[in-house]
């Protein structure tokens, strides 16, 4: 009977430590190991062994830790960094995207004016050679307007369209109309220049181009500021400015479970959900406004043919100058008379020394290299992009589910981290995305929306609006709309402090450089993983395979033997 107590007696000490050896690290050699691997900070002033934890403010545990109050808080910055670097990777593959087409298009612009260039001299030199070197100048500054409308720039299309035929009708007169021997003087040369839009030599042309100029124009124009827009919408996600709130929620599942020795679990799959998508609920309402975006990009490109393309029209521009100069020299006499009634006889220059300046003039039209051939068109980069563009409509609707799935969770049947200990599942409810579903979040209180998110929203409705089409009232351009700083929880509840970021110049100078993701294809799932270097991996290793569930393992075959020992005394 004896023996017997004595091996119930020893049951239950082995019961015993097998529960501390679960609960305890027996050392903290892991965790300081991956604490300098993941350069979190310096590991001179970590613990050597577990120790009690009574200063820690989140990775609180009724057992021993090897977790300081200083780690604890450069977990909380690594933690930070962890997921904004996940934002910016995730997002890195769209923002080259929209970049590189920006580029394209500004370059296929360039090709296409210095080709309309081109052709309107080239046609001007065969069909009118005496004025043909006069008139590239006027030509070039017309193409050079055009341009800078398209980009961007405040110019009256009308003013610009009139200057060239104001500057064209002194040469068109002087050549074709009156032709002497000589060119007429500078001051009769302004007096004819003054005249033309009373005389209206060249008939409707001037009106007509400005017209499909003005109306192409703005849709070249608006695909430009769409896209600029689409940048600018990634890096503000991309540089979030996370709440204290969130901070800590981060902190919670990613590196508490490192205090416990626990350096290889990972956080359930409805644990991490319910993170992610607290932390980034505000991201998650740019989801509807960014599938519009895409659609209405979509509706304004089906709208660029014929006479609303820019291309279109810039490569008809020398049919029509043609045509307004055959118009003028077709009514030279009633012109001849016109400008006679209001100049006065034609002032000419010597004859001398013009021949000589025209004779060289002549050989010097300035033609310029197209960049590419027309394999390379707006409709043809326009098309490419648009197919591209399509596959990231849904791009910010499944964030937290596309980090959590393809990075940050453990695997479904796997033990994992539940913000407290490592369990077989997450038992907690698991809520939806955006702001609204927050209110019965778990494990991240929302307070409200991001002030700089809800700007960045109002941006994109805007911008569709004008790529729709549709009549709205002008409240400034994008690039007045300024971006605030601060996050929601510091706008809206007063609680804000220092880590925040929503008092100093720092939160801000972070919003303005910046524009994530949601639901992807299993295909750029897999591109996101594959180009992510391992060294930025929050968690190496199998989720199944920790350090707690190696130690009870270990600790139950040296308790089997023992049991196995005793009983087999007590046979004897």
């Amino acid at each position: 009977m004896g023996l017997q107590e004595l091996i119930c007696f020893l049951i239950l000490f082995f019961a015993c430590f097998v529960g501390l050896s679960l609960e305890n690290p027996t050392n903290c050699d892991e965790v300081r190991k991956v604490f300098q691997l993941r350069q979190i900070g310096p590991v001179n002033s970590l613990p050597e062994s577990p120790r009690t934890g009574v200063d820690l403010q989140v990775c609180m545990s009724k057992n021993l830790t090897c977790c300081t109050k200083k780690m604890e808080e450069r977990y909380q910055v690594a933690a930070r960094r962890d997921i904004q670097n996940l934002l910016q990777t995730s997002s890195s593959s769209l923002k080259f995207l929209i970049s590189r087409n920006v580029a394209a298009f500004q370059e296929t612009f360039e090709g296409l004016m210095k080709q309309t260039e081109n052709h309107t001299n080239t046609l001007l030199l065969e069909s009118y050679r005496n004025m043909a070197a006069e008139a590239s100048a006027p030509v070039g500054e017309l193409l050079t307007d055009v341009g800078l409308f398209i980009l961007g720039s405040e110019l009256s299309v009308d003013d610009l369209v009139q200057r060239f035929f104001d500057a064209l009708f002194p040469l068109v007169y002087n050549h074709l109309i009156n032709p002497g021997l000589s060119a007429i003087a500078p001051g009769y040369a302004e007096c004819v220049r003054s005249s033309r839009r009373d005389l209206v030599p060249f008939g409707e042309v001037p009106s007509l181009l400005a017209n499909q100029i003005g109306r192409s124009g703005v849709q070249g124009r608006l695909l430009l500021q769409a896209l600029h827009l689409g940048i600018e919408v990634i890096n503000t996600t991309d540089h979030l400015t996370f709440t204290r709130e969130c901070r800590r929620a981060l902190l919670r599942m990613q590196f508490c479970p490192h205090c416990q020795g626990l350096t290889q679990s990972k956080p359930c799959m409805g644990y991490c959900l319910n993170v992610v998508r607290g932390c980034l609920a505000s991201m998650a309402e740019v989801d509807p406004h960014w599938r519009e975006f895409v659609r209405s990009l979509e509706g304004l490109s089906s709208r660029m043919h014929g006479n609303q393309d820019i291309e279109q029209v810039l490569l008809g521009v020398h049919t029509l100058v043609h045509d307004a100069v055959a118009h003028a020299q077709k009514n030279g006499p009633r012109l001849s008379a016109q400008v006679h009634k209001v100049c006065g006889h034609p002032n000419r220059r010597p004859a001398q020394s013009v021949s000589v300046q025209q004779g060289g003039a002549r050989e010097s039209i300035p033609l310029k290299a197209p960049l590419r051939e027309a394999v390379d068109s707006l409709a043809t980069r326009r098309k490419e992009f648009l197919n591209s563009l399509r596959l990231y409509r849904t791009f910010y609707g499944g964030l937290a589910d596309q980090l959590c799935v393809s990075e940050l969770a453990s695997a479904d049947g796997h033990s994992c981290w539940n913000g407290a200990d490592v369990v077989k599942s997450y038992t907690l409810r698991v809520v939806g995305n955006g702001i609204k579903a927050q209110t019965a979040n778990p494990e991240v209180k929302v307070k409200g929306a991001d002030p700089v998110i809800n700007q960045i929203i109002d941006k994109l409705k805007h911008i569709n609006q004008l790529l729709q089409g549709k009549s709205i009232p002008k409240y400034g351009t994008l690039d007045q709309i300024e971006t605030g700083s601060g996050d929601a929880e510091g706008r809206s509840s007063g609680d804000c402090d220092d880590e925040d970021g929503c008092g100093g110049s720092g939160s801000s100078e972070g919003r303005r450089n910046v524009l994530r993701v949601s639901k992807l294809s299993p295909d750029s799932v897999d591109d996101h993983r594959r180009s992510r270097p391992q060294g930025e991996d929050l968690e190496t290793g199998s989720s199944s395979a920790s350090s707690s569930h190696r130690r009870m393992t270990a600790t139950g075959v040296l308790l089997a033997l023992i049991l196995t020992s005793l009983l087999t005394l007590l046979s004897l």
